[in-house]
């Protein structure tokens, strides 16, 4: 697991929480405690999370701390590859509805490619990515743009969606678990995603492998609910990501078909 993303998570799972337990962070994480303390000892140099006995509690919101502009340079390359590889699943001539996520602006830059498509957009980045692109019609969906996330939320995102309908929808995800399926760290975003998912004939999940094994807040949907889940190579590498394996095979076992991107050189 890259450094970054994964003190991306342990951010996140902290801020998620009033207070979390070094052994509950290690056991989400699938890393060793002593590695969750460096890391909270990194954050809390950081000024991001206060450390507590056993355990720490965030210092700031999650848009204060760790939003989109801080996270969208971390780990590009894999998101950039991930980015094509969904891409390529997309037929021309499709409507695509594109969630919100520092991933999936690498899937609209891979998009244009797939020309002509009808693109819906949760996400201020990639509407600007998408925007004047030959042979992309360009709808950005309604909302109320969470601050630092530029994600478009609210009841006017999902009255929107609840009138639309799309032949595939590009799933943004926080965290995938075998057990608790897909998940998301904003109980407004897990909204919009819901409503997406019905309003979707098809639905590709893309997630860096960090998020294999994690649960996040607030549940989207269980593992079937999506057709196609794309991920980097490393998810199978039980070394690297104790919780890759075992997730992809739930997933398998729920009828997802998943692709391992490359994401070497």
């Amino acid at each position: 697991m890259g450094v970054a993303n994964r003190l991306d998570l342990t951010l996140r799972l902290v801020q998620g929480s009033d207070r979390v337990s070094v052994s509950e962070l290690s056991h989400r994480l699938g890393v060793s405690e002593m590695t969750v303390r460096r890391d909270l000892d990194a954050l809390e140099r950081q000024g991001l999370v206060r450390r507590v006995h056993g355990g720490a509690v965030a210092t700031r919101s999650r848009e204060e701390g760790a939003g989109f502009a801080a996270r969208e340079p971390w780990e590009a390359a894999t998101k950039d590859r991930l980015g094509a590889a969904v891409a390529a699943m997309v037929e021309p001539g499709s409507r695509v509805l594109l969630d919100a996520g520092t991933t999936t602006v690498h899937v609209a830059e891979h998009l244009a490619e797939r020309a002509p498509l009808t693109v819906a957009v949760l996400s201020l980045q990639a509407a600007v990515s998408l925007a004047d692109r030959p042979g992309i019609d360009l709808l950005v969906v309604g909302g109320r743009s969470r601050p630092g996330e530029r994600s478009l939320v609210g009841p006017l995102a999902l009255r929107t969606l609840e009138a639309l309908a799309f032949d595939c929808f590009v799933l943004s995800i926080g965290g995938v678990h075998a057990e608790h399926g897909w998940s998301e760290f904003s109980l407004d975003d897990a909204a919009v995603k819901q409503a997406a998912l019905a309003g979707a004939t098809r639905t590709i999940a893309v997630a860096d492998a960090t998020k294999l094994g994690v649960r996040a807040f607030s549940q989207v949907a269980p593992l079937g609910a999506v057709d196609d889940f794309v991920t980097d190579a490393a998810a199978g590498d039980a070394a690297t990501h104790p919780n890759g394996p075992h997730t992809l095979a739930a997933l398998r076992d729920a009828g997802v078909r998943t692709t391992l991107a490359r994401t070497g050189p």
